[in-house]
């Protein structure tokens, strides 16, 4: 269950001979370690001539032809920088590379005036100097907005002596700028040529469960950083559930936990996270998961037939229960401004009963008195969800659920805007992969047999790792370890990391940080470059640890 229940090059020698051949060769890498090329080599954005041989000694030698890039005495062919995610396609050149120097700088090019951030954050990283709008000299590196290409995409180029990061959106360049950072910190610098770079999936993360356990805004801003090195950009926030609720409120103080963040810290994380081009994904799940708010308020707790309170589960059936949710959405919506919102909608322990109607007879009246004689508890639960994605809506923010508040069968069926956020196929009517897609929905994978970090590992669910994620998963693998098949894969927006606190005791803030290191760059380059890796994990392991 999800969070229920406690859960040195060679120089080529000189050939007397009356026939010689000069061969180039343009070669590309994804970033899996080499040396001199021997050969042609391809990624899907370049391809290398082929070598040419040797004229027979019975015909004049023909003429070489001309070398691309030119070679040179004291350098050969580059191969990819080192980083986490690898680089799609790298276009090898001959050249010395680029390595921070205090001649150098950090410059922007003309009408780039918005990648002022970026610049003075890598300025300050590298340990050169920031001097904004100005001509790029030797040394310098050059920051540009402009251009075609996918969304987050980038073009880096080293030649000159200088370095060129360029992309139409500020997110690209700013991964740009990331792929620049790990490098030098690789190996301490970047590689002559040309790097071309996108990533595979919109949607990539880590989500933190900061309602069952108290995370510091500097650790959770710490989190932001780490995320951004490895080209994440979403960080969803669960800060409501039965153990706490973990933001300051001005509409309902009384379901704040003593131990929480205030809006100022929020608005910090906020200001960190959106210079670092990650979207915070705030949720307040219901109509499960609401004790803290039953807590305060206990007449919205749901009784069944037998008596019997389930923990955090609020009767639907209540107007009450709407209205202090919807109060909270409105207020929270007002301060996180991303484009996304989470409703939860997970694990309404009602629906998690083999007869829902028998054992909530007052939910089974409500479900036939809103939607007729063919009305269930299922429909009520949907209508809740329905409501409350209506609340939200006219915000403009784009709406998630997971997949178990999804159900079909019913009178009422769930709004078609609704992106499902894949978790289980365990609980009672939960549903495989595979019926979602076929809907035409849009799914985020959290595949919590790969990427779900509980506290304390409860009910079989061990901590996940970076390895397992590496060699086994991908964004494909939705459920178990099997893929879905790749028609669907357009329709599979990407993945996030989950963080659940079931047993919010059981790791420090400091070991939670250390347990996901790992997952998280193996995650980062799944949902980055959909080819298989050609680092093996010692040498992935290996490079993310330089590069952190």
């Amino acid at each position: 269950m999800m969070r229920y229940s406690p859960r040195g090059p060679r120089r080529a020698p000189v050939l007397l001979a009356t026939a010689v051949a000069l061969a180039t060769v343009a070669a590309c890498s994804n970033g899996s370690p080499a040396g001199p090329p021997s050969g042609p080599a391809a990624t899907g954005a370049s391809a290398s001539a082929a070598p040419t041989s040797a004229a027979p000694s019975s015909s004049k030698p023909a003429p070489p032809p001309a070398p691309t890039p030119t070679p040179t005495k004291n350098h050969p062919l580059s191969t990819a920088p080192r980083t986490v995610p690898a680089v799609r396609a790298h276009q090898a050149a001959r050249g010395p590379g680029w390595k921070p120097a205090p001649a150098g700088g950090v410059v922007l090019a003309a009408n780039s005036g918005a990648l002022a951030d970026e610049g003075r954050l890598l300025a300050g990283e590298l340990g050169i100097p920031y001097r904004g709008a100005a001509t790029a000299a030797p040394g310098d590196v050059e920051l540009a907005l402009g251009g075609t290409g996918a969304p987050e995409s980038y073009t880096l180029t080293v030649t000159g002596g200088r370095v060129r990061i360029a992309g139409p959106d500020e997110a690209g360049v700013f991964y740009g700028t990331r792929t620049l950072k790990q490098s030098v910190k690789a190996t301490g610098a970047m590689p002559e040529g040309t790097v071309t770079d996108r990533p595979a999936k919109p949607q990539r993360g880590l989500m933190l469960d900061i309602a069952r356990k108290y995370f510091t805004a500097a650790w959770i801003e710490d989190r932001i950083r780490e995320m951004s090195d490895l080209k994440l950009n979403q960080l969803g926030l669960h800060f409501s559930d039965d153990q706490g609720f973990r933001i300051e409120s001005d509409s309902h103080p009384e379901v704040v936990s003593a131990q929480h963040l205030t809006k100022a810290e929020v608005r910090r994380i906020l200001a960190l996270a959106a210079s670092r081009h990650v979207t915070v994904i705030p949720e307040i799940d219901s109509p499960g998961h609401l004790g803290a708010v039953i807590a305060a308020h206990p007449g919205l707790q749901l009784v069944s037939a037998s008596g019997r309170t389930p923990r955090g589960t609020v009767d639907i059936s209540n107007p009450d229960a709407a209205k202090i949710v919807d109060e909270l959405l409105r207020e929270y919506t007002g301060l996180f401004p991303g484009a996304y919102w989470h409703l939860g909608g997970d694990e309404y322990v009602a629906l998690m009963s083999k007869d829902p109607e028998a054992s909530y007879p007052k939910l089974a009246r409500a479900a036939v008195a809103k939607y007729g004689p063919s009305g269930r508890v299922q429909d009520l639960a949907t209508g809740w969800l329905n409501d409350r994605a209506a609340v939200v809506r006219p915000t403009g923010k784009t709406l998630k659920a997971w997949n178990d508040g999804f159900f079909t069968g019913g009178v009422v069926s769930p709004a078609k805007d609704l992106e499902v956020e894949y978790w289980t196929g365990r609980e009672i009517g939960a549903r495989l992969p595979i019926s979602y897609l076929r809907e035409g929905r849009k799914l985020v994978n959290l595949n919590d047999d790969y990427l779900y970090y509980i506290l304390g590992e409860p009910n079989a669910f061990p901590y996940p790792t970076g390895r397992r994620i590496y060699e086994q998963w991908t964004p494909r693998v939705l459920r178990g370890s099997t893929p879905v098949p790749a028609r669907y894969d357009p329709q599979i927006l990407g993945a996030r990391l989950a963080v659940w606190c079931d047993l919010s005791r059981a790791q420090t803030q400091a070991q939670v940080a250390d347990g996901i290191r790992l997952p998280l760059a193996a995650l980062a380059q799944k949902v980055w470059d959909p080819t298989p890796p050609t680092l093996t994990w010692a040498q992935f392991k290996a490079l993310a640890s330089k590069v952190d």
